[in-house]
């Protein structure tokens, strides 16, 4: 077992980082005083993984899409028993969720954290698939499945990326289709399984109020050595160019919401971190609501308060988004590709910067105190190979023109789908 302390000098924090003998990465925060603990045990795993192999793989293989999250729901039905009801005698709240590139298993509680720690380690380690348990999860999902088609949010996300990606399976429904969903069998999940649940390709976060020897000892009794077996993940090769410029859709919603997404080069490790954070500061100071640009637009009647923007990256994906409703979606984009080459030619202020900066470095700090916040910072910077006080630092250390150049690097206005849903009835142009 390998143990190192992770200090930063600037906020004086600090956190441990175990590589243990399983192949484990473990990181603990022990927040003195606290009164919770929230711990998260996750895979580097998503929907997006799809085409793998391994060093006992002759080659790449394909699985259906939809099967990272398929695996997540049947990972809480053990073969003896039920784990809410493990959890409930702990007193601790169970939950898991698959996001494109990872799936995490996580739990809070104010009491018995060994136990309720032995229970998530141990039944995400314990897989049981029958292909008539795996039938039965078949037609949940696809129900699940079918009611998110008529979920406009989450349809004109999906349309967008749809639009803004060729080949990339972020396009792809989390869920996968019920076409896919029906491809799999215990196999499948078994092979998925061992390949991206092996321990070298996981993390355990934990932070609260919590004892690093208990956690260790948990972790010695409970783990189950694994060798490294050299996962690789494939994508298709995807253009830089948006595949279609719009897409359309009606569904019974009462005004128009609309997607708009800025295809960009992706990023990955700290380069990520860096793309995201000042492209976060560019969206913020074109259109926040601070923002001259946002009360003109609001003022217009041409937004609302749902108006926002946000980045979205992973491996081999970057976007910038602008979304919300409008009477006029397409007079809306306009209006922010103006807003976007007037910034580039004018400058961004520098005044409002610093204010953006000065509040976005504080909700970090904040953060710090929230033992879910810090818990999921450090599962998804050590899953990313990564420090949890990457994002502190660069923020800290962001200028005025780091913005600048990421304004003119990340937007590219001839390089952007919007995604439109229509309410049904909607007379066509």
């Amino acid at each position: 077992m390998n143990k190192k302390i992770i200090r930063n000098e600037r906020t004086g924090e600090h956190y441990t980082h175990i590589k243990h003998s399983s192949g484990l990465d473990i990181y603990i925060w022990r927040m003195e005083d606290y009164s919770t603990t929230h711990a998260l045990f996750g895979a580097k795993y998503g929907s997006i993984n799809t085409t793998f192999k391994t060093k006992d793989d002759s080659d790449f293989i394909t699985v259906p899409n939809g099967i990272a999250h398929f695996l997540e729901h049947k990972l809480f039905e053990n073969e003896d028993c039920d784990v809410f009801s493990l959890f409930a005698k702990t007193g601790a709240s169970p939950n898991a969720y698959t996001s494109f590139d990872r799936t995490c298993y996580l739990f809070n509680c104010t009491d018995n954290v060994p136990e309720s720690l032995e229970i998530l380690l141990g039944f995400v380690q314990s897989p049981y698939f029958t292909d008539e348990s795996v039938q039965k999860e078949q037609g949940i999902i696809g129900q699940e499945i079918k009611m998110y088609e008529d979920n406009a949010q989450w349809r004109v996300f999906f349309n967008m990326l749809g639009g803004v990606y060729h080949n990339h399976p972020v396009k792809i429904d989390l869920a996968g289709t019920v076409e896919t969903i029906a491809e799999i069998d215990a196999d499948l999940l078994y092979k998925c399984y061992k390949t991206f649940y092996n321990l070298n390709n996981m993390a355990l976060s934990i932070a609260g109020n919590v004892d690093e020897e208990s956690v260790i000892a948990v972790c010695d009794k409970i783990l189950k050595p694994g060798e490294s077996i050299e996962l690789e993940s494939a994508f298709p090769d995807e253009p830089l160019t948006v595949a279609q410029s719009e897409a359309t859709q009606k569904l019974e919603i009462a005004v128009p919401i609309f997607n708009i997404g800025f295809k960009a080069q992706p990023q990955s490790g700290i380069s990520a971190i860096r793309a995201e954070i000042e492209t976060n500061f560019a969206l913020s100071l074109i259109s926040d609501e601070s923002s001259d640009f946002y009360k003109t637009l609001y003022d217009e009647g041409l937004i609302n308060s749902s108006f926002s923007s946000e980045v979205f990256w992973g491996d081999g994906y970057f976007c910038s988004i602008f979304g919300g409703e409008s009477r006029n979606p397409k007079l809306v984009s306009d209006r922010i590709k103006e807003e976007i080459e007037r910034s580039k030619k004018d400058g961004l202020d520098k005044e409002r910067f610093e204010a953006i900066k000065k509040s976005y470095y504080g909700s970090l700090i904040r953060d710090l105190n929230d033992a879910e916040a810090i818990a999921t910072l450090m599962i998804n910077t050590g899953l990313d190979g990564l420090n949890a006080f990457d994002i502190i630092e660069t923020v800290a250390a962001v200028t005025l023109e780091d913005v600048m150049k990421r304004l003119e690097t990340q937007f590219d206005i001839n390089n952007v789908t919007i995604s439109i849903i229509e309410p049904i009835g909607k007379r066509e142009d």
